[in-house]
């Protein structure tokens, strides 16, 4: 009898990609380089580390949902087209200030150190997975790279300022 499996099965695979995500994000040069200038722009606002992480831990978000989706071969289009209207809702509710800074935090994901990582895992697990083609699905992963990265920032954004109004109404009432 021939065990089929299921997507349960990958969970560590789901838990490798996110800390490949995270790990390589926050090791990227071009987006230390955005996060430093974007701290200095916005004269301290935007911390640098702050970025960093929500950026990080978007790419981690994306990769660990394109593996399940490569696991379970789901037309990609569904996510990006999800992923976008999320995007633009945001776009609408997120601070202005922030909202450019997002849009260039998917692009600055794609760069010298995530993209043969990514692409590596995606083309790899693709491969692996029964019925899956590498060139069909292992491409996949770097637009989830790079859309989620949009997402995490504007929420990371929206949290804050969610906080800073909350705390301004405690300090008002006291």
């Amino acid at each position: 009898v021939t065990e089929h499996l299921q997507w349960q099965d990958y969970v560590w695979v789901y838990l490798f990609a996110f800390a490949i995500g995270l790990s390589t994000t926050l090791a990227e040069p071009s987006l230390i380089a955005v996060a430093i200038k974007a701290h200095e722009v916005s004269a301290g606002a935007i911390g640098i580390w702050g970025l960093r992480i929500a950026v990080a831990i978007g790419v981690a978000l994306g990769i660990a949902l394109g593996t399940y989706r490569i696991v379970t071969g789901t037309p990609l289009h569904y996510y990006i087209i999800a992923g976008y209207v999320i995007v633009i809702v945001q776009t609408f509710f997120a601070p202005k200030i922030i909202v450019p800074l997002a849009y260039d935090s998917g692009g600055v994901t794609t760069s010298t150190v995530t993209v043969p990582l990514v692409a590596a895992l995606g083309l790899g697990l693709a491969e692996t997975v029964p019925g899956r083609s590498p060139l069909i699905d292992g491409f996949g992963l770097i637009a989830f790279a790079s859309l989620f990265p949009m997402i995490s920032v504007m929420a990371y954004a929206q949290l804050s300022e969610y906080k800073a109004n909350r705390d301004k109404k405690r300090r008002q009432q006291e």
